[in-house]
């Protein structure tokens, strides 16, 4: 009898948890971006909801045949897998060892370029999608409840528009905030609020406030004419009427910023974004058997983490043996993410691994120090585990990233256009022997575990919340609604001008009038007399 009765709690608990789940339809991403909303989605799951991915015929990271614990919706694309390796492979490649070689200006035309052909590939994404009647059909007939989308690949905003279901958003930054500026209206004083990739503090002298001023002017003019002006077109055509992409993000009901107070600068926000950094934080687990002995193996010393990411594969043999002869001269042990050719220059103290469980290892008792190239991904992870780091930033948000670590005195940068055996070697002890870095990452650790719910459980919180009220409108300022002029209340202060100059004026005729007949009775007196 008693069996009887858990086996029918359960049953209804099993159909209370799927009356109150939700479907979830996630846009395809990749790369970081992926691996950091994974963790998200398991826990949606977790949570009874049912999760469906679009995953493109072409993806680097995603992959719909593999066992899941959330449904995939695969769809052909006509750009190909070696495509699109190709173009990461001449991005990293331009950043890495051609950029330093040109001016501004080249920097700058280079760029463009590089926008105007990734957007070429992403419209392709698109067009698999919202141009696809099977597609279109079977997400429809899904009745989903929320489209989820990190916002760095477009088309989410137009086919949640299309479905018309509310959209959340889950992104680290865009270039110089202009989406969050722009389409969310998020505020951002150019006089104390950093634009992304600006690598400038929120302390500013006059030199760099103008610098930065003229960041964001400049990045937005790119934003707008290389790259929204072209997906508002594309977009336009699909939805037969005029339509503008950022209008359509502005659209978005919450906004998931992957970064916090422990990693950047205060700043002002809305009710609609919420600052989720470190989603994918989570305790250390066990390292495997050959791996723990190599690491115990390090005595008191301890070791030392290596990992330039997924996307670094074409290190030269220069560069490789001047890293490897940087790390032979420490005393700790390495643990060195690497799939190029052994470097000739490796010491006893270094072992390599093509994969590297590198949440784990930075929460070992014995990890002594990280050295990243700065992915969002990796420094969150050593804030998590209070790791001090030594940053060999190398394009994207790495730069910034490093400088927000360095400035808050947990990290030690070093250039890798120009590094050398002796800076590397230099930094690396430097980080672990003076105190004070190790003091101040375990502050931004403490910070970032001090608040009253977990990154991952607020995000999930705000997209339960946004199905639950059919959406988070009231959340969105009413800015959204307004022109330019308005937001900047310009039209009250043209008003109010005109207003004075007309009073100014008046008051001038005024007393003109009064002096020229104050004037007139007086002559007209002397002529009399």
């Amino acid at each position: 009898m008693e069996l009887r009765l858990s086996i029918c709690v359960l049953l209804v608990l099993c159909v209370t948890g799927t009356v109150n789940g939700g479907k979830i339809l996630v846009w395809y991403t990749e790369a970081s971006h992926w691996i950091n909303m994974k963790p998200m989605l398991e826990t949606l799951v977790d949570r009874g909801h049912q999760v469906t991915v679009l995953v493109p015929s072409s993806s680097m990271f995603m992959n719909s045949s593999e066992p899941s614990r959330f449904q995939y919706e695969p769809f052909n694309v006509s750009v190909s897998l070696e495509d699109i390796e190709q173009f990461i492979e001449k991005f990293i490649h331009f950043f890495m060892y051609e950029m330093e070689h040109l001016n501004h200006v080249q920097v700058y035309i280079r760029f463009i370029e590089i926008i105007q052909t990734n957007l070429q590939s992403t419209i392709k994404m698109v067009e698999g999608v919202v141009k696809s009647e099977t597609i279109m059909k079977k997400l429809k007939e899904g009745n989903y409840d929320l489209l989820l989308s990190d916002p760095i690949y477009p088309g989410s905003e137009l086919t949640a528009d299309i479905l018309g279901i509310p959209m959340v958003f889950s992104l680290r930054f865009s270039i110089a905030h202009s989406w969050e500026r722009l389409c969310g209206q998020l505020p951002a004083p150019p006089s104390y609020v950093p634009a992304a990739l600006s690598e400038l503090t929120d302390k500013m002298n006059f030199s760099e406030r103008v610098y930065n001023f003229l960041f964001y002017a400049l990045q937005d003019m790119i934003m707008k004419q290389f790259l929204l002006k072209e997906v508002d077109k594309y977009y336009s055509e699909i939805k037969g009427t005029p339509t503008s992409a950022c209008e359509l993000m502005g659209k978005a009901d919450i906004w998931l910023m992957r970064t916090y107070w422990d990693f950047d600068f205060p700043r002002p926000f809305l009710p609609n974004f919420k600052f989720v950094g470190g989603i994918h934080g989570k305790p250390a687990k066990p390292l495997p058997k050959d791996m723990e002995e190599f690491v115990q193996s390090s005595g008191d010393e301890g070791i030392v983490i290596f990992s330039l990411g997924t996307m670094i594969k074409n290190l030269t043999t220069e560069k490789a043996n001047i890293i490897a002869s940087a790390l032979a001269q420490i005393p700790q042990k390495v643990l060195w993410r690497y799939s190029g050719k052994k470097p000739d220059t490796l010491g006893s103290n270094t072992k390599l691994y093509n994969w590297i469980p590198q949440n784990d290892l930075l929460g070992h008792p014995k990890a002594r120090a990280f050295i990243t190239h700065g992915g969002a991904n990796g420094v969150y992870e050593a804030i998590y585990h209070g790791v001090p780091m030594v940053g060999i930033p190398m394009f994207a948000d790495q730069p910034d990233n490093m400088m927000h670590m360095k400035v808050k005195g947990a990290a030690a940068n070093v250039a890798f256009k120009s590094i050398t055996t002796e800076d590397l070697r230099d930094a690396i002890n430097t980080v672990i022997n003076e105190k004070s870095y190790k003091e101040n990452m375990m502050r931004l650790s403490r910070i970032h575990h001090d608040r009253p719910i977990s990154p991952q459980d607020e995000a999930v919180f705000w997209i339960e919340y946004t199905m639950r009220n059919k959406g988070a409108k009231h959340l969105r300022v009413q800015a959204h609604e307004l022109t330019w002029y308005q937001y900047h209340s310009l039209d009250v202060l043209t008003f109010l001008l005109t207003i004075v100059l007309l009073l100014m004026f008046i008051f001038i005729k005024t007393c003109s009038f009064c002096f020229q007949r104050c004037c007139g009775r007086k002559k007209t007196k002397r002529k009399a007399e």
